[in-house]
């Protein structure tokens, strides 16, 4: 029995092995990106999901002549037992170390496990690397992706022409952003000569263009070479021969190409993506060191090779984003570089003037969308006549009728009850439920603007929720992130990984926790999810005008999920002494639901927040929806913005405010 949320998976497991067989292989290894370490992929790139039928962001399968297994986190459990069939066995990890142990186990020494460099980043590899050489088990890398080779119907590259952002949404021109990268360049000791950007929104913040070629971001698969003095972009356009960029044979015909008249090198690029408006734009028809020179998608491979053999050359590349494949040309040692991040990710995670009241207009309009959702169904769902997908089309409607929307910026979680346990759930007809009184929806969403990404998470009950509803209500989001705001005191630049306890805390006193991060960055009509702004270990200090979510939650597995979400910006804190302190100001301006707050086990302090917080979205959504003609909207955040009483309120968690008020001079 196969049901329908499974798919069956047997022949593209036997066409896979017989593949193996060939190239000698023991274990291939499938992670879930693609040559840009993408979180989000095209379709073209979901090699993971056709394999193994599971569609969650996070995850990797390694598979041999008589195992498949997939490695999720707990976001996935759920979701992947539900997706695969029985050929599959799911791994509750995600580290590499578990993984390696594992093909230790199960590979015998002097094997081969197989992988596509083009998918690993330097950093991967590398710890793959350190864990399999020791037990002697050898990485052998297969430029022909094996996966590609049997998925005869695999998704083509869509053919969107690219665009530019309006000249009113930016304050720094991409030459402007050019000649400050290339001074990071020149400040650099190391004196790199280039610098290789990979990650897709690196080439797309660097020139201000945007794409459709993934789901929800609006990049496009390109790289860029940037010297001194000379810039190459290589946006991925039609080529008019068959030549992949795996083949051996395509790079040394590409390498040679270069040496041709430029005349000649446009006959194997099909334009219609580039526009002459856009070429112009980017001054692609000149040679000075503002002028950018568009090579084919493919040929970054050939001309890195040829741009290493000039003499005192040094390329600086950052390891989370770029590719083994491209990775291993940076040899000998001298001629390259490397820092976790470049340095177009470092800067561009510190929003400029423009973009900070950019981002800060787009969340506005943002909460007028999701304030007509929750209105809609206090009325809807006692009538029975709302599901799960039907809310989700309906937020995504709201959101598509706001000034300067480009669409959703993820797929929206639309969950109740049970299956909002699972974090990172989106409903289909086979999975959706009808929405009830009885149970607890929760809501993750978000929406592209020209001026800006956002994301926001609710958590709401139509009924009666349980006393432990509350409880897990107040303590895991309220509490937290209150704690977490509450830093208002000031903290100095730290990395968000020192600041989270602040709020987990909060929950571990209890013994409750959950599985998934407690915010990421988000940008200017980019990615939802930003690098390198965060709360994990690998996310840089917090600088001001740094955007990022704070979603802290707990799930209670087949019963019922909780989050709050809302996206807070970096800014000058008031300390009596210390200068250079920041604090966290929220940005989304969506009541939570009053019914889930049991204000008894909130400080004085905490409920203070809230009414602060209150009054700041009557003040900036009170105009926002009146001027949208949205009265009933308007009253019902008036209705659920009433002030919390705050007097004699007792303090739960006292060791909390304890930590708030000591840790951050700690920490110093």
């Amino acid at each position: 029995y196969l049901p329908p949320t499974a798919v069956n998976t047997s022949l593209r497991l036997q066409e896979l092995r017989a593949d193996m067989t060939a190239h000698n292989i023991t274990a291939y290894i499938i992670p879930g990106t693609d040559a840009h370490m993408s979180e989000y992929i095209a379709a073209r790139d979901a090699r993971l999901a056709w394999m193994s039928g599971f569609t969650g962001s996070a995850g990797t399968a390694v598979v041999t002549q008589d195992r498949a297994v997939l490695w999720t986190d707990s976001r996935y459990w759920v979701q992947a037992a539900r997706q695969m069939d029985c050929n599959w066995e799911m791994e509750r990890d995600v580290s590499i170390s578990s993984i390696t142990s594992w093909l230790i186990r199960e590979v015998k020494e002097g094997d081969q496990v197989g992988l596509d460099p083009f998918l690993f980043s330097v950093d991967t590899f590398a710890a793959y690397s350190a864990s399999l050489s020791p037990a002697k088990r050898i990485l052998k890398s297969v430029l022909d992706n094996l996966v590609d080779k049997i998925w005869t119907e695999r998704p083509p590259v869509r053919a969107d022409n690219l665009t530019r952002l309006p000249d009113s949404f930016i304050e720094r021109t991409w030459q402007m952003k050019v000649e400050q990268i290339r001074g990071q360049m020149l400040e650099n000791i190391y004196q790199p000569s280039a610098l290789l950007l990979s990650a897709l929104d690196e080439t797309a913040w660097l020139f201000n263009m945007r794409g459709n070629d993934i789901p929800f971001n609006p990049f496009f698969f390109s790289y860029t070479l940037l010297t001194l003095d000379q810039i190459w972009q290589v946006p991925l356009l039609h080529v008019s021969v068959s030549c992949s960029p795996r083949d051996p044979a395509c790079f040394l015909l590409s390498w040679a190409l270069t040496f041709l008249p430029s005349s000649l090198q446009r006959l194997f690029v099909h334009t219609e993506r580039v526009t002459p408006e856009l070429q112009e734009y980017l001054k692609a028809s000149c040679n000075a060191s503002l002028c950018v020179q568009l090579l084919d998608y493919n040929l970054v491979h050939a001309h890195l090779q040829m741009y290493l053999e000039g003499a005192d050359v040094r390329v600086w590349v950052g390891t989370k984003y770029t590719n083994q494949a491209l990775y291993e040309l940076l040899t000998p040692e001298r001629k390259r570089l490397q820092s976790a991040y470049s340095p177009v990710l470092t800067t561009k995670a510190v929003k400029d003037s423009t973009e900070q009241i950019n981002l800060r207009e787009a969340h506005i309009r943002d909460a007028v969308a999701v304030m007509q959702l929750l209105h809609r169904l206090e009325s809807s769902v006692p009538e029975g006549s709302e599901t799960e997908v039907t809310a989700a089309k309906f937020v995504d409607e709201c959101r598509s009728m706001q000034r300067y929307s480009r669409g959703p910026s993820f797929e929206t979680i639309s969950a109740s009850g049970p299956n909002a346990a699972l974090a990172h759930y989106s409903p289909s007809k086979e999975t959706a439920r009808k929405l009830s009184v009885d149970e607890m929806y929760l809501l993750d969403s978000g929406g592209q603007y020209l001026d800006g990404t956002t994301d926001i998470t609710r958590t709401v009950h139509w009924g009666t929720p349980t006393a432990f509803q509350k409880v897990c209500f107040t303590i895991s989001p309220v509490v937290q992130w209150t704690n977490m705001l509450l830093l208002y005191y000031g903290f100095p630049s730290l990395k968000g990984v020192n600041i989270e306890m602040l709020g987990r805390r909060a929950l571990w006193e209890v013994g409750l926790n959950y599985g998934h991060g407690t915010g990421h960055g988000v940008g200017n009509y980019f990615g939802v999810h930003e690098w390198p702004v965060g709360f994990q270990s690998d996310n840089i200090p917090f600088l001001e005008g740094m955007f990022t979510s704070i979603e802290p939650g707990y799930y209670k597995e087949n019963e019922f999920g909780i989050r709050i979400e809302d996206v807070a910006v970096t800014v000058p804190a008031q300390t009596t002494y210390g200068s250079s302190y920041l604090t966290f100001e929220t940005v989304s301006l969506v009541p939570y639901d009053r019914k889930l707050i049991n204000t008894s086990m909130l400080s004085p302090e905490q409920l203070q927040w809230l009414n602060t917080y209150y009054q700041t979205i009557r003040a900036k959504m009170g105009p926002a929806l009146m001027g949208q003609g949205l009265t009933e909207v308007h009253d019902w955040m008036i209705k659920n913005t009433e002030p919390f009483l705050t007097a004699g309120a007792p303090v739960l968690l006292t060791s909390v405010s304890m930590l708030l008020l000591f840790l951050t001079p700690a920490l110093l």
